[in-house]
């Protein structure tokens, strides 16, 4: 295979002449790239001290501070390669059609983006809360963007979509600092009712979790085919709760046997 030497000569200065022409755009847009990334960096990294300063929610900061720089990432891409000559009318309506069919195919997953959204603006509960939603009582762990981590009692481990936990019923059993028992102990029509609801509000009295204020109760809430029932009902700080529940019970049992007070087992009238 022979090579002319002339025609060789003619490509390589044509190629040179097209590389002086389109320097001027490669160098000038390269430059846009490389300090559009110091710039983008430097930026999210102000928006992420603001937003620590005003005291966002950890999770929403990371979530918005995200959001900008891929944002502003994109909108480097195109001018990038705008500056280099390239038509972005094309590219932009590409970009829309593929965000509308990644939209399509994730409506589930954008369902539960938007529900984590809302958790995390409008707060219904926070990390280290006691919740019950979906039949799950447990203390949440993470709010992420798509699911909400929480820890049972029993120290399992459950993921909740963020749509199902924003759109239920959400119980916060953290949000009070006080808290309110309502046990309920029955005892045969033989006994003494005045003196059953004393030695009951007794036990309440003697115990140094239960608050003072608001003051505990004790009243005959129910006259039962076989019993009369008493609300037992103690205050307690959130964190004493599950103690003061168990004492109110093992300590008014026990006062009870010793006052000769017979126990009858309480049934849910229907």
């Amino acid at each position: 295979m022979n090579i002319d030497p002339d025609k060789l000569g003619n490509y390589a200065t044509r190629f040179l002449n097209v590389l002086l022409d389109y320097s001027p755009k490669l160098i000038s847009a390269f430059l846009i790239l490389f300090v559009g990334l110091y710039a983008i960096r430097l930026i999210n990294r102000i928006i992420r001290k603001i937003m620590v300063k005003r005291n966002l929610d950890p999770t929403l900061t990371k979530f918005l501070a995200d959001i900008l720089l891929w944002a502003l990432r994109i909108l480097l891409f195109v001018t990038f390669i705008s500056k280099l000559g390239i038509e972005t009318s094309s590219f932009v309506a590409i970009l829309g059609a593929m965000g509308l069919a990644v939209g399509l195919s994730l409506q589930g997953s954008l369902s539960n983006f938007a529900g984590g959204m809302l958790i995390i603006v409008f707060k219904p509960f926070k990390v280290g809360d006691t919740i019950e939603a979906q039949g799950i009582i447990a203390t949440v762990d993470e709010i992420q963007i798509f699911v909400t981590k929480m820890i049972t009692g029993n120290n399992q481990i459950v993921f909740v979509p963020n749509g199902a936990l924003s759109n239920g019923t959400i119980i916060n059993y953290s949000m009070q600092e006080e808290r309110k028992a309502d046990l309920t102990f029955s005892i045969s029509y033989d006994s003494d009712i005045k003196k059953a609801k004393d030695v009951l509000l007794e036990v309440l009295l003697k115990n140094p979790k239960v608050l003072v204020n608001p003051a505990p109760e004790v009243f005959v809430k129910n006259l039962s085919a076989s019993s009369v029932d008493f609300a037992v009902r103690p205050w307690a700080k959130k964190e004493n709760f599950g103690s003061v529940v168990a004492d109110t019970l093992e300590n008014c049992k026990i006062a009870l046997d010793e006052a000769g007070i017979s126990v009858q087992p309480y049934t849910i009238q229907k």
